[in-house]
């Protein structure tokens, strides 16, 4: 008799406690629940019930507090008395995807489908969690599955589907668009029916009141009416904390002034919301990288990557700053894997290009470098500068016929290119064809009058090849003109003053070289000191 008196107490609780939900009071269903808990801690229903209202509590937007972990705990107590529970690994695979732990909520997932091989549900959440790890081809057959046992449930499989056919690279072709807009078709038709879809709309159509806020907010940047913008978004952080996009762009603002710090605070905090926000990521791997922290840009893509493995941008980004940190082995090997998972050609093409400068550069492996121009120019072969990036190569490993090769037919698909014609004025200069250089230098300044670079070089022959001092001076001044802060052209006329007897204006304009040169490194500082000192030994 008092089993079924307990029986019965514990279905009035559980009545009272749905009541309180279904009637928005989930602090008093959730400490009604704590509180028949404490009476009988076995109960697994009750574990359930109270886990189901930490989660529901999790995404109100209008706490502060987070409540995944309170969830999984109550889910994991539940499991330990129905152990081959396909509901509760459901759930509890639900609590970790959104907390991010992607790799364990599929294991709960796998599991719940173990236990109920036509559970939809299961098959859906296990599929959108392949989806956001960009596991593709395991996430169809498991949509399918969720199409397949969803009976009319089936809105969020069919717009899931919609999304996925319309991310893939042939999602142009008319076949594949008819497919997606069908299913597109599917979802909405199916939506009455599948309440879980319902409530998802219904949470996402709820935001809309932000976009006045959103409005006025982009208003205030634009104008630079920053402290106001602030004020705007922290006011409505504070009756909506948990509401993550206030955070980026409360960051986005705090960046915009200048205060990094705060930006990174604001950033982080809407990581703490959603540890899989992808444009908390990117905001801080930017954030980081204006400050010049590459250590922590690094650790942000490197959890991008996790996330999403075959995004060949992350890897790129991520090897441009291995390799403005010096880290040249991990950047090559980063810059090589964006392009095996080549996203389109033409960002491929130069991508391949990147990794040949960077071969070319700072690794002096010419071959390594002649190679990935030659990828580069297979995969684009419409881009003049492959072939000038290629002829440097070859101009650098000291082949220079296949430079001169690789020159003249980038001239044949655009003979008034003014930088080709400037580095075969170099390479020709380099093979001792002094005539045939300056008339390459002249063509080049003719092209383009501001060709700073093309300027100091003829300057150069004028001053080395020719002797004419006087001529190589006016040459490195229209290049000092042009660009004031080119330490080489400085260093250059410091060069033809000292020569021409000119010692005290020859160390002046040496000095302005090494000064210029401290922040654009053209040069050896040791050796303009040197020159220096030896005007007047």
């Amino acid at each position: 008799m008092s089993e079924v008196v307990e029986k019965f107490e514990n279905i009035k609780i559980k009545a009272r406690i749905d009541k309180m939900h279904k009637g928005g009071h989930i602090k008093k269903a959730v400490e009604l629940c704590q509180s028949a808990l404490k009476n009988d801690p076995t109960n697994a229903d009750l574990h359930i019930s109270l886990g189901d209202l930490y989660l529901e509590w999790h995404h109100d937007i209008y706490q502060s507090k987070q409540y995944l972990d309170e969830a999984i705990t109550e889910y994991q107590r539940a499991l330990e008395t129905h152990l081959d529970s396909s509901i509760i690994h459901y759930k509890i695979g639900l609590a970790l995807y959104y907390k991010g732990e992607l790799d364990k909520a599929a294991g709960h997932f796998n599991l719940c489908i173990e236990y109920d091989s036509k559970m939809a549900d299961g098959y859906f959440m296990l599929a959108r969690t392949f989806a956001k790890k960009e596991r593709f081809s395991e996430s169809f057959p498991n949509i399918a599955k969720a199409l397949k046992y969803g009976g009319v449930k089936t809105s969020r499989p069919h717009y899931l589907l919609y999304l996925l056919l319309n991310s893939r690279e042939d999602r142009k072709n008319i076949k594949q668009k008819i497919r997606a807009n069908w299913h597109l078709f599917l979802a909405v038709l199916t939506l009455p029916f599948d309440g879980n879809a319902r409530k998802e709309l219904s949470v996402k159509c709820s935001y809309i009141r932000f976009i006045p806020l959103f409005i006025k907010g982009y208003y205030l940047e634009k104008t630079k009416n920053y402290y106001k913008a602030i004020e705007l978004y922290s006011q409505e952080i504070e009756r909506a904390p948990g509401f993550l996009p206030l955070y980026i762009l409360l960051g986005d603002v705090y960046r915009s002034m200048g205060k990094t710090s705060d930006a990174i605070n604001e950033y982080r905090m809407a990581l703490w919301l959603d540890p899989t926000n992808i444009m908390a990521y990117k905001s801080l791997c930017a954030t980081y990288e204006e400050q010049g922290d590459y250590d922590n840009a690094i650790k942000m893509y490197e959890k991008l990557i996790e996330m999403h493995p075959n995004d060949a941008i992350y890897y790129s980004n991520l090897a441009n700053i291995l390799y403005l940190k010096g880290d040249l082995k991990s950047a090559i090997s980063c810059y090589q894997t964006a392009i095996t998972l080549n996203p389109n050609k033409n960002w491929t093409s130069i991508i391949a290009q990147t990794l040949g400068y960077v071969l070319q550069e700072s690794k002096e492996n010419y071959d390594a470098a002649i190679s990935a121009y030659q990828s580069a120019f297979l995969l684009n072969p419409n881009d003049i500068d492959i072939y000038i990036s290629l002829g440097s190569a070859f101009y650098d490993k000291g082949d220079y016929n296949n430079a001169l090769a690789a020159y003249r037919v980038a001239l044949e698909s655009d003979p008034g290119n003014a930088r080709i014609h400037c580095n075969l004025g170099y390479l020709l200069w380099g093979k001792g064809i002094i005539d045939e250089s300056i008339k390459e230098y002249e063509l080049a300044i003719k092209l383009d009058p501001n060709y700073d670079i093309a300027y100091n070089n003829l300057g150069v022959i004028y001053l080395d090849d020719l002797g004419q001092i006087q001529k190589s001076m006016e040459l490195f001044q229209q290049a000092i003109d042009i660009n004031s802060n080119y330490a080489l052209a400085y260093y250059n006329m410091g060069r033809a003053m000292a020569i021409k007897g000119e010692k005290i204006e020859a160390a002046r304009i040496f000095q302005v070289a090494l000064n210029i040169n401290s922040f654009t490194n053209e040069l050896d500082n040791n050796e303009i000191k040197d020159r220096i000192d030896n005007l007047f030994d």
